[in-house]
């Protein structure tokens, strides 16, 4: 290809899977722009497609970004991958990808609410849910305090004058 076909396929917004990415970043970086894909897993998606990570990805065509959006709603990726382990109501490994990612994140807070477990009593109460520290941590909801309050100073001429009413008694 001449360098004016490829200024001509490239491209400065491209979207995959209902995500704007940038042309000039590399396809490395770009993905992990989309909400469930990590840099491990890019990474993974560049080597078993035979994608070099390096290019850009407005140099894609249409039949790469295809492609690349087939293998992630369906991935053949090691199981460590997986951006979710033995699925509460399935009980398989899955990959989640964009707003099918936070729907189900969702549907997990609100069944850890519902049966009123100790992570589900955290989420509503807003505080941490993984056993973190919380008396300087996560102190959002309450109001501004300034740790120990001092007395007053009284100004020095103010002492002066009390110390004169003293000798005129």
């Amino acid at each position: 290809m001449d360098e004016k076909e490829k200024k001509q396929y490239e491209e400065r917004i491209v979207r995959i899977l209902s995500k704007d990415i940038e042309g000039k970043m590399t396809i490395y970086a770009g993905l992990t722009k989309i909400k469930g894909i990590s840099w491990s897993v890019s990474n993974a998606i560049c080597k078993i497609l035979k994608i070099d990570k390096k290019r850009t990805i407005g140099s894609l065509t249409s039949q790469e970004i295809e492609k690349i959006s087939k293998f992630v709603k369906n991935p053949e990726l090691p199981k460590f991958l997986f951006n979710r382990l033995k699925d509460f109501e399935t009980c398989e490994n899955q990959y989640l990808v964009g707003s099918d990612l936070e729907l189900k994140k969702e549907f997990d807070i609100k069944r850890l609410k519902k049966i009123k477990s100790y992570r589900g009593i955290r989420h509503t109460a807003g505080l941490p849910v993984r056993g973190q520290k919380t008396r300087s941590n996560f102190r959002k909801n309450r109001k501004k305090a300034g740790g120990i309050k001092k007395k007053n100073k009284i100004p020095a001429t103010k002492i002066s004058q009390m110390g004169n009413r003293k000798q005129i008694k």
